[in-house]
């Protein structure tokens, strides 16, 4: 009999160090089929002796117990939350008020795991209560389920009395397969990581977190100097040591500047990430420091969160309303009740077209998910169709112009509706509003709201009275918000803008189809506006990105009477019409390839890289593709470096760049 229980455990240490081995540390020491050995006959001991169970008995990370409901527990130290901040300057003020205590700090930066925080409280190294953090002061009683995530210890490597801090999680992966399933039994899908770990660990049936599959890292320690420990980061090592698992993306970094840049780092690498992080914590690392600077009564003052600008969020499509552009073109737009999208206020989001509105079964007064694409552009992502109550009113799309209500006309294969009104007013100040814009004629202190007050005071009608605003001076400098300086900036501007290289006209003119880039290639192969208007079909269409719809959309704009006065009037006020940008000299390293910026550059700006690039036969792009020829990486690459390397695609470094340019 001794012999069978010196067995058993013998069995349970065998067991529990396989599992630390494998989910802890991700490197089995002993093949699937020994390890289902050990535990079957774990089991037939403990079920021929169940008072010999023991609460560090691996079969008890298998589930099965039902409680009637969750038991209170208050924790003996509270279990505080963080302030949270949601910039690049808060977390500075944050080092900043530190600094202001005579502290000199080093920084624990951590990623904010988004799960649910839990307390482990361990008696001579065995787990004997799992918490939820509650309000802080009083948890609710989850052992039962902690017990069944494997890479929780129930037994420590060490016999000691500790309580620990972290957070239950689950991985993505997990509730993709565990989504597929349910979708198969057609039982409802879970929403998120977050809210299937929460559901899952306040199950009352342990059988059901078990099979959850959760995981957890553990990364705090309340009561360091009690073990004699005196950073931060020597917690983590013990607390590794005893058998927990810790996050391996931790870093003790000795600036604020390196506190950025983790952060910096760490949201570029969130997608690729097994789990779900929603920030980024920063703890002073000096448990002595973080004892002199103490609490607030919700929050110490040694650490923060900062949170990633949420990536969807949720607001109610209130309307779906109408705008023209400058070549006529109907746009549907949702008005949005106002909500924060990576860091801004969002009211309004493009629709874009009828088919877009259509394919997204949209209706006003959903509840709607909006991102901000590229992290720039407001977007709706999708409709929230268990959220509709009935009550709201499907889209219908326009027939005639909301501001001139002209018969909107779609042309052959196209989706958008135009108003084919040449006089409509709206399309009239969206094609100056372009004209002044950044990348047309770049004329600084013509936003759009001051155009939109000059043409409603008259002062600008068409684009030739831009160039003569100089004779409404006074009545400028009159103007609330206008005095002399501003004026006198904003003509100057209007006058230097007459010296832009051909491509900015051509751009600004706002020709159907003919972007900034196009208009660039058009400049610098035709030279001249006069080589330009009088392009034919087939001298267009040879040149490279230069299709049959950009080409004749280029010689209607010219056979336009009203389009050449306009030109025409432009050259008699002064604006040049020739190309000064570089010639283009084709070299083989360049020619006909694409080429990515990233990083910071310190050879050359951005722009000047690009005009190099274009300058020898290359193009740019914004983003890394398999039709990327070459990546030039500054300092600090991101996530297209990354990805060049996954695709195999060429890698300059900005020496190798000027090496090739030949300078």
């Amino acid at each position: 009999m001794i012999k069978m229980q010196d067995r058993m455990l013998e069995l349970i240490d065998i067991i529990n160090e396989a599992d630390y081995n494998y989910h802890t540390l991700d490197c089995p020491t002993i093949t699937d089929q020994e390890y289902d050995k050990y535990v079957r006959e774990l089991i037939e001991i403990e079920e021929a002796h169940p008072d010999w169970i023991r609460p560090d008995s691996p079969t008890q990370h298998a589930g099965g117990k039902i409680i009637e409901g969750f038991e209170k527990v208050t924790h003996k130290i509270p279990m505080m939350s963080l302030s949270d901040v949601f910039s690049e300057s808060e977390v500075i003020a944050f080092d900043e008020r530190i600094k202001k205590e005579g502290i000199t700090p080093e920084y624990m930066c951590e990623l904010k795991i988004d799960g649910l925080s839990v307390s482990l409280l361990y008696e001579k190294g065995v787990l004997v209560r799992a918490a939820t953090r509650g309000d802080g002061t009083t948890g609710e009683d989850i052992t039962h389920n902690a017990k069944t995530i494997k890479v929780i210890p129930l037994k420590l490597k060490e016999p000691v009395d500790i309580e620990v801090r972290g957070e239950i999680f689950m991985n993505k992966k997990t509730l993709e397969e565990l989504n597929k399933k349910r979708k198969e039994k057609g039982e409802p899908l879970l929403q998120n990581c977050r809210n299937a770990a929460a559901g899952s660990i306040r199950q009352l049936d342990s059988k059901i977190a078990a099979e959850r599959k959760l995981d957890n890292f553990i990364y705090h320690l309340p009561n360091p100097l009690d073990y004699g420990i005196h950073t931060h980061a020597e917690a983590i090592d013990y607390m590794h040591k005893l058998g927990f698992k810790t996050n391996p993306n931790n870093r003790l970094v000795s600036s604020i500047e390196e506190v950025l840049e983790f952060i910096e780092e760490k949201g570029e690498l969130r997608p690729k990430l097994p789990y779900d992080i929603d920030g980024v914590v920063i703890k002073v690392n000096s448990i002595d420091q973080q004892q002199r600077l103490g609490y607030t009564a919700k929050y110490p003052k040694w650490a923060t969160a900062y949170k990633f600008p949420a990536e969807e969020v949720l607001t109610k499509l209130q309307d779906i309303i109408f705008t023209v552009g400058r070549t006529g073109q109907i746009t549907p737009n949702a008005v949005l009740d106002p909500v924060i999208v990576a860091g801004s206020t969002i009211s309004r989001a493009t629709l874009h077209n009828e088919d877009y509105v259509i394919e997204k079964d949209l209706k006003i007064g959903d509840i709607v998910s909006i991102r901000k694409a590229g992290d720039v552009i407001p977007e709706v992502v999708e409709r929230k169709l268990e959220r509709r109550t009935g009550k709201e009113r499907d889209f219908v799309m326009i027939t005639e112009c909301p501001m001139c209500h002209t018969k909107l006309v779609k042309r052959e294969g196209q989706v958008d509706y135009y108003c084919p009104n040449d006089k409509c007013p709206a399309r009239h100040i969206e094609g100056l509003i372009h004209f002044v814009s950044r990348d047309a004629m770049n004329i600084d202190g013509l936003g759009d709201r001051i155009m939109e007050d000059f043409y409603n005071f008259h002062f600008i009608g068409n684009i030739a009275d831009i160039y003569s605003l100089k004779q409404h001076e006074q009545d400028l400098i009159r103007l609330e918000g206008y005095g002399d300086k501003s004026v006198k900036n904003l003509l100057e501007a209007i006058e230097k803008s007459k010296e832009n290289s051909l491509e900015r006209l051509v751009f600004a003119l706002g020709i159907p189809h003919v972007g900034a880039k196009t208009a660039k290639i058009l400049s610098s192969k035709f030279k001249t506006m006069e080589n330009l208007e009088n392009a034919s079909f087939e001298e267009l269409t040879s040149i490279p990105d230069v299709g049959d719809i950009i080409a004749q959309s280029v010689i209607d704009y010219f056979l336009n009477d009203h389009n050449k006065a306009i030109v025409e009037e432009l050259k008699d006020l002064g604006l040049n019409m020739n190309y000064l940008g570089q010639e283009v000299e084709e070299k083989e390293e360049f020619a006909g390839k694409t080429f990515v910026l990233t990083g910071s550059l310190q050879i050359y700006t951005r722009e000047e890289a690009q005009e190099k690039i274009e300058s020898l036969g290359g193009k740019t792009a914004d983003s890394v593709s398999k039709k990327t020829s070459v990546v030039i990486v500054g300092e600090n690459p991101g996530s297209k470096y990354t990805k060049a390397q996954e695709l195999g695609i060429e890698i300059w470094t900005e020496e190798d760049f000027k090496e090739k340019l030949g300078e």
